[in-house]
């Protein structure tokens, strides 16, 4: 082949398009990978990876503060914001070289520049056109700003891992996973939060009984929010900012974060110029990612569901293994595993007790809770909540969903009893490691199979 043909082009080299470019090569295939900023994409460098540095670095503030409980007597001096993104610039370089390397080791073709769609099989990307048998759309995602004009006091997610102070107030527009997330951390910082989410609940995808815990725990640690209402403009001044809701209410404070989610990044990219099928700018293929045109192929963020870098990957993987005839198996989005790194952490897969209920019927589900105050680790650790499982009427479990410091590590263990449908009978005969966490979710099935021990 020349140099600027290949078996598969990838269009996007964030966790999506870099998974099927590893994948593909795998397989035996050539691949150019086209991306006109950094591999790794908004997960390794503005997303995932940075924020959760900045999530450990307050998780040591609040500890510091915290340690008297525990019997050390410490004292947190000072938070040096400059130092924290110090801190998270070396890890997100050190991952940015491990991953560059690996696409040498692995010879596959990255090409820099702004790509465009201009044909079935064609990419141009930066005036020199480049082909591929196969390709794959993986163009990522934006932060959505709803009409706010970011700049100075007002920020995206982006602008706020870049920020070198602390600031003495925030308001966080949003109450999902990204807003709770920084809303969590800068609150560990001693940043004087409140959250303004347009939704009655905060995490609103999430289990009703987990929901109601870390609503609980915000108000608990002091971070206010206004549920139920939205935003009607934000504007700022020398002095702050102001948020100015749709009832006439008004918050004040030092900097105002837009974490309101993300759209796709499709605009100007040629999608729909060579009849790729869109809805309000996501890609629609089919079940098994294929776009309908040619050979494109559609994955990640483009895609409508959740919006998350392993999805990107499992996505990635199996496009690579689809154009290779390996038939790989669909994974439905209901069955990722989901985790937000708020204090307490949400971990979460399968379907919610009102998700459940509405498919399968209110007759023909049933709950177990095991509360965390009655695992000896959990009480180490200084933490309640609980673990959650959902199950058809004697049939499989269906959902997974717990709450509780450090509980995102439980999240391998509830996907493989989703996915592998699991009766609660065949987790209770599990032996779970005692005193861990991990045994939570043993007690759990336990009291699902009508055996309860400790419970």
């Amino acid at each position: 082949m020349a140099d600027n043909e290949f078996d598969i082009l990838v269009l996007g080299g964030g966790s999506a398009g870099y998974a099927a470019a590893l994948r593909a090569v795998q397989l035996g295939f050539t691949v150019g990978l086209v991306e006109k900023n950094k591999l790794g994409g908004t997960c390794l460098h503005w997303g995932c990876i940075p924020t959760k540095a900045y999530l450990h670095s307050a998780e040591l503030a609040e500890d510091a503060r915290e340690s008297s409980k525990y019997g050390v007597h410490t004292t947190l001096e000072s938070i040096d914001m400059a130092a924290v993104r110090d801190y998270k610039d070396k890890i997100v370089a050190g991952k940015f070289k491990g991953l560059t390397g690996l696409m040498k080791m692995r010879k596959i073709t990255v090409i820099e520049g702004v790509g465009k769609l201009t044909g079935q099989n064609t990419v141009d990307v930066d005036g020199t056109s480049y082909t591929g048998k196969h390709i794959v759309l993986a163009s990522g995602s934006v932060s959505k700003t709803l009409g706010v004009e970011i700049g100075g006091r007002i920020m995206t997610s982006t602008e706020a891992l870049e920020i070198d102070f602390v600031p003495k107030s925030a308001i966080v527009l949003g109450g999902g996973v990204i807003g709770c997330e920084f809303a969590s951390m800068w609150k560990s910082f001693g940043v004087d939060v409140t959250v303004i989410e347009g939704l009655p609940h905060l995490v609103a995808n999430e289990d009703p009984a987990l929901i109601k815990i870390l609503e609980r725990e915000f108000k608990k640690r002091g971070i206010k929010s206004n549920l139920g209402t939205f935003f009607e403009k934000v504007e700022q001044d020398d002095n702050g900012a102001k948020v100015t809701l749709a009832d006439g209410k008004v918050f004040e404070a030092d900097i105002v974060l837009v974490a309101v989610g993300r759209g796709p990044n499709t605009a100007e990219m040629g999608y729909e110029e060579q009849g790729i099928p869109m809805d309000r700018g996501f890609v629609t293929p089919n079940e098994r990612l294929h776009t309908g045109v040619g050979n494109i192929y559609a994955i990640g963020d483009i895609v409508p569901g959740v919006q998350l870098a392993h999805r990107g990957y499992q996505q990635g993987r199996f496009v690579a293994e689809e154009i290779a005839g390996l038939n790989p198996a669909v994974v439905d989005d209901v069955n990722i595993p989901k985790v937000t790194f708020t204090e307490p952490e949400i971990a979460s897969v399968g379907y919610t007790e009102p998700k459940a209920k509405e498919k399968f019927g209110e007759d023909n589900v049933e709950v177990a809770e095991y509360n965390l105050a009655g695992n000896g680790k959990s009480s180490i650790l200084g933490t309640g909540g609980i673990i959650k499982l959902v199950r058809e009427k004697d049939g499989p479990i269906i959902g997974f969903h717990a709450i509780g410091k450090r509980i995102s590590e439980q999240i391998g263990e509830g996907q493989l009893i989703v996915n592998w449908e699991a009766y609660p009978e065949d987790v209770a005969a599990f032996v779970h490691a005692h005193p861990t966490q991990n045994e939570a979710i043993g007690e759990a099935a336990m009291a699902l199979a009508g055996a309860p021990l400790h419970g």
